[in-house]
């Protein structure tokens, strides 16, 4: 394995390597003003300059990055992805802060318990409890660089046996100011705590973008190999709370030697994803002063435009005056103060986004007593398979162009087509029934972002022919920026209305367990949040509340046998209105060195059975800050995850999806805090952590799990290294 892993490192540094050493070897022969005559594989010329002589060179460590939105492709900026605080919970499955529910492992399925922060569509997707290690277009960090860009990352925790590996590598140089590439490489393997809990993926992705000021283009492609073993949870829960009670009091007893419920069964999702954006402005250039910001740019393009026009019906203005801006300009500003900038009036853009993935449950053992069904007994595989295409093309009038332009308007169509294959049967003939679904939208969009004050965006579609007739989205964001309470404030609103249809897999399943063929309604949801955030004082706030009409949900319907039950899962909705009310504070302290940061949340839903969440989650972090020698900036600290006891969903291992409890014999969750200890440094370009996570195992009530009969990891020792590398 660790051959493995060294081999792979190699063959992942070869191409930045390649490109560094072309890089300077360019370099060498631009200063030389020649060619070496040896071409680019030259390595040593007796007529080159001395480089033993040579100044040393710095590269440049400049990188700028940014998200896109997936429907226009659109570049959203955000901070570099380097930062070094917090990162000793970046591996961490249950999220940075812990608001996660999972399976224990690393990289195994997970949900979170902040209701807001779930997905608001009704789309079952068998990659949503891996979100953790998928990633989306709009997810994908694009990066414009100065220099070629690495960086490697490495998590590890415990031994050969049961311990954790993650390896993640991501490179991307640039071929000039407006072209770059790069790639993503992210492989884990969780070997599990516990018996059969295994977890294996790899993506292995590659990206590029061209941006000029007339032709823009983004371009994702993956590939994910994502294997889960399941167990099924373990048999009794009483191995976590009251080992004295079980053969779990023997000293030699280890966490795998407790009992699980299936055994050589396993979920595998092969998944291949391809996404393509690109887009052409249609505008004009103009000369304009280098000190002109984008948001200030429209006044001056009126103002060429107002003149222009006077100048048109005016007999006493010279001809030499009707040319542009510039002219305007020239008594006042030299032409070292101006430049040539491009303004963008339209814009047209086209966007494909395809993803294809085959599901498999793979049970080698049978799980006698625990499924009530057994719909496929001919040995057969219990494989679906579906890829899905969405093409979208928008018309946009920009933003900027002119003072009344003052925010972009997009129209815009999409046409989704799908795929489905999945078992069936006629009479004892099975065969792969295929299905096609396609649906087309049209809607638009009002963005604006330019405005220092004010941004907002409101976009709205709804299907007009196909499978999904009737269904629509209305959605909007907003932030104000202003003074408030004698500091800079600002207020953020989000708001949308979605009336759709359950997706195919809601609707049809077939499995070798499960089996299902709904007709289901719509399903209507209404939420509407606010917030404040103010930064001298630490404070954000937000609160919403949602309204969902026919939630659509896995329910379990336990078949009794015995004094046990036998697993059965199938889909239902809940008529009557659901609400679910949030309320989120996040306060953070310092005083010197010592930092404190908090976050809560309090959530209500007022019907528990169906949609269970906790009343209260917390987090806190306590830390010390501060540099060992001028250069090792250091932080010490301990933070704890805490969420009040609940009846959290199950999860269904032959889904693979997170579903309700049985209501007959259901168990609570919860009200254990998980306290670990870490130290967390920065050193020039590299990142680097040691933390004891979950210190206080067995202490308090020892109930810690994450889901029902699934304990969360034992206390383990982490180590984590991110180095950055620009050359």
């Amino acid at each position: 394995m660790r051959r493995i892993f060294l081999f792979t490192i190699l063959l992942l540094l070869l191409p930045a390597t390649l490109c560094s050493q072309a890089l300077r070897t360019n370099d060498a022969n631009a200063q030389a003003g020649k060619s070496t005559g040896f071409g680019s594989g030259d390595i040593f010329n007796p007529f080159a300059k001395d480089t033993t002589k040579s100044e040393k060179v710095t590269a440049p460590k400049e990188i700028h990055q940014w998200h896109i939105d997936e429907l226009m492709g659109t570049p959203i900026p955000v901070n570099a992805d380097t930062l070094p605080h917090l990162y000793q919970n970046w591996h961490m499955t249950e999220g940075m802060n812990g608001e996660y529910n999972f399976l224990g492992n690393m990289g195994a399925p997970r949900q979170s318990r902040i209701f807001f922060n779930r997905p608001s569509d009704t789309q079952y997707n068998f990659l949503a409890p891996y979100d953790y290690f998928v990633v989306r277009p709009g997810e994908l960090f694009f990066t414009d660089t100065k220099s070629p860009y690495t960086n490697l990352s490495y998590n590890e925790s415990g031994d050969k046996v049961t311990g954790d590996d993650r390896f993640r590598a991501y490179f991307a140089t640039n071929a000039g100011k407006k072209f770059g590439v790069g790639f993503l490489f992210d492989y884990l393997y969780g070997r599990g705590r516990y018996d059969n809990q295994s977890t294996a993926f790899m993506n292995f992705s590659l990206f590029s973008y061209y941006r000029s000021d007339k032709y823009n283009y983004h371009l994702l492609a993956s590939r994910y190999h994502i294997k889960m073993a399941e167990n099924g949870g373990i048999t009794d829960d009483e191995y976590i709370t009251n080992p004295e009670k079980t053969d779990g009091a023997n000293s030699n007893f280890g966490t795998t030697d407790i009992p699980v419920h299936l055994d050589r069964t396993w979920n595998r999702n092969e998944v291949y994803t391809a996404y393509f954006s690109h887009n052409y402005n249609f505008g004009f250039y103009k000369k304009v002063r280098k000190d002109i910001s984008g948001d200030s740019i429209a006044n001056e393009v009126n103002r060429y435009m107002n003149e222009r026009s006077a100048a048109q019906t005016d007999s006493t203005l010279t001809a030499g005056t009707n040319d542009s801006i510039a002219t305007r300009q020239a008594s006042a500003v030299s032409d070292d103060e101006l430049e040539m900038r491009f303004i963008p009036v339209a814009r047209i853009t086209h966007t494909a986004d395809l993803t294809t993935n085959r599901h498999e449950f793979l049970s080698y053992e049978p799980a006698n007593n625990y499924y009530a069904h057994n719909y496929l007994p001919y040995d057969s595989i219990d494989r679906t398979d579906y890829w899905t295409l969405k093409n979208t093309v928008a018309l946009s009038l920009r933003e900027g162009f002119n003072k009344w332009a003052i925010a972009d308007i997009t129209a815009y169509v999409s046409y989704v087509y799908s795929n489905y294959r999945q078992p069936d049967t006629i009479g004892t003939r099975e065969y792969r029934l295929r299905t096609d679904e396609h649906t087309l939208m049209i809607g638009g969009q009002i963005e604006s972002t330019r405005n220092r004050y004010l941004k907002y965006k409101l976009r709205g579609e709804t299907a007009v022919s196909g499978n999904d007739l009737g269904a629509f989205n209305i959605e909007g964001k907003g932030e104000l920026n202003l003074r408030l309470l004698k500091q800079d404030s600002k207020l953020t609103l989000n708001a949308h209305i979605k009336n759709n249809r359950p997706s195919y897999y809601y609707r049809h399943y077939h499995s070798e367990h499960y089996w299902w063929d709904k007709n289901l309604d719509k399903e209507f949801r209404t939420r509407i949040e606010a917030g404040i955030a103010l930064p001298r004082w630490k404070t954000s706030i937000k609160a919403g509340i949602e309204n969902i009409k026919n939630y659509t949900y896995f329910a379990n319907t336990p078949v009794a046998n015995g004094n046990r039950y036998l697993s059965d899962i199938t889909v239902k909705q809940e008529s009557s209105n659901i609400q679910v009310l949030s309320a989120t504070l996040k306060q953070d302290f310092g005083a010197g060195p010592l930092n404190l940061e908090t976050e809560f949340t309090y959530q209500n839903s007022s019907n528990k059975s169906i949609l269970p969440l906790p009343d209260f989650n917390a987090y806190a972090n306590l830390y010390i800050k501060f540099r060992i020698a001028k250069v090792l900036n250091t932080e010490l600290g301990a933070d704890c995850r805490y969420f009040t006891s609940y009846y959290a969903p199950d999860y269904s291992a032959a889904l693979g999806q997170f579903v309700q409890q049985n209501q007959n014999d259901k168990i609570s969750i919860g009200n254990y805090p998980v306290v670990s200890v870490y130290a967390n440094f920065l050193l020039k370009e590299t990142r680097f952590y040691v933390m004891y996570y979950h210190v206080n195992e067995g202490t308090g009530n020892r109930n810690y799990f994450l889901a029902p009969h699934y304990p969360m990891s034992p206390k383990a020792l982490w180590f984590g290294l991110s180095w950055n590398f620009y050359n």
